[in-house]
């Protein structure tokens, strides 16, 4: 039942309202994933960050596809951590580790084992729209430890206007998508991590969009 309820969702819900109500203007389609095992990483400015990217890969691959989602925020009453996790189809990430020899990149990497194809955010929280701020290394660590999978940089914006973060009113909003070429593991977390955040910055500068007042 849950699976239908989320081909539903997905189907009838989600791509209308991104579609028709805010409009997107997606740039390099091409470069998105095909098929597992990949990561798709964006910036995060807005809670329809998620819906957005999951609306851009084929509705055949929608089974495979996880956003990689705070636990402590998601799973915080019953309601919420059933929708997110059998509608939304969320793998939960503990931010803070209950000891030194948890792993919390484990259920992650046990994803991708599986072929899934996963959606991540370095910044963590959501921040202000159109504002990148700097990325944590949790991506590194988990590119070090599956060099092989292909992780897919994407620059979304518009999206903090259209739904910012602590609003709950949708506002119509014509938003762009930038999808980079995929990135292979560059030997160190240090040279990674810059090769990411200057990928990040010139998918933003391609839109030459004015400062947001």
């Amino acid at each position: 039942m849950a699976k239908i309820l989320r081909f539903l969702f997905f189907t009838l819900i989600v791509r209308t309202v991104v579609l028709f109500v805010l409009g997107l203007n997606v740039r390099h389609r091409e470069r998105l994933p095909k098929q597992g095992r990949a990561i798709v990483v964006a910036n995060h400015n807005s809670h329809l960050d998620t819906l957005v990217l999951m609306t851009l890969l084929p509705l055949k691959l929608l089974p495979k596809v996880q956003p990689v989602a705070a636990a402590d925020y998601f799973l915080r009453n019953k309601l919420l951590a059933w929708f997110v996790l059998n509608i939304i189809g969320i793998l939960p990430m503990k931010r803070t580790r209950a000891n030194r020899a948890e792993d919390p990149l484990a259920p992650i990497e046990a994803a991708l084992n599986q072929g899934h194809i996963l959606i991540f955010f370095p910044e963590g929280s959501r921040g202000e729209a159109e504002q990148l701020t700097d990325f944590k290394t949790g991506i590194a660590h988990l590119a070090e430890r599956c060099p092989d999978v292909p992780v897919i940089p994407v620059y979304l914006h518009g999206l903090g206007k259209a739904l910012p973060k602590g609003e709950g009113l949708l506002v119509p909003f014509f938003c762009d998508v930038f999808i980079g070429e995929a990135l292979t593991w560059t030997g160190d977390r240090l040279g990674y991590m810059k090769l990411l955040g200057d990928t990040m910055h010139k998918l933003a500068a391609e839109g030459q969009f004015p400062a947001w007042e």
